[in-house]
């Protein structure tokens, strides 16, 4: 028997954490932008224990700055593609709200340090959700249109093959090649 995974990535890596930092006994919270508070004071000796811990799991901790605003770009992202607010809201509006910044501020943060426009970066989330729809909802292209914001199917099918190659029809074609192949 097989059976896909649901997950909201941000939701799963949040929950892990949380289970290894109980386990070890020690005092957190995850503050509004998703990031991890450690309360108190934390040794060397600990602080290795968790880093080693969550290095297992394939999570990395790092300290917050620069770089950890532009995952915060990331995260808030991702949260606002995998969420209904999609349609309810601009993504500038999103991010200065969410982040505390001027977008401007943090547009030019995002291009400096990935080499790429947030707006390139929401297109690609988009498409790598639109994916996993195809794969994993009984959903057609309307509707995942719709659900994603984009103003027609044309226009997601037109990202889609832009950054995949793909037109989705195609890409659901291979995949139920390949699923009629493994059974």
């Amino acid at each position: 028997m097989k059976f896909r995974l649901n997950y909201t990535p941000s939701e799963l890596i949040q929950k892990v954490v949380a289970e290894q930092l109980n386990r070890m006994g020690v005092s957190f919270s995850f503050n509004e932008l998703g990031q991890l508070v450690l309360d108190g004071k934390i040794s060397g000796d600990i602080m290795a224990q968790i880093t080693e811990r969550l290095r297992k799991l394939g999570i990395t901790l790092s300290e917050a700055g620069m770089n950890s605003i532009v995952g915060d770009i990331k995260n808030a992202i991702e949260e606002l593609v995998y969420s209904e607010d999609i349609r309810k809201t601009t993504i500038s509006v999103y991010l200065s709200n969410k982040l505390g910044y001027s977008y401007s501020y943090l547009s030019n943060l995002f291009s400096e340090e990935t080499y790429t426009s947030i707006e390139n970066f929401i297109i690609l989330r988009k498409i790598e959700y639109t994916k996993r729809l195809i794969l994993e909802e009984d959903m057609s292209l309307t509707e995942i249109a719709y659900k994603l914001d984009y103003s027609s199917v044309a226009h997601l099918s037109g990202q889609f093959k832009k950054v995949t190659g793909l037109t989705p029809t195609t890409f659901l074609r291979i995949l139920q090649r390949r699923k009629t192949k493994n059974t």
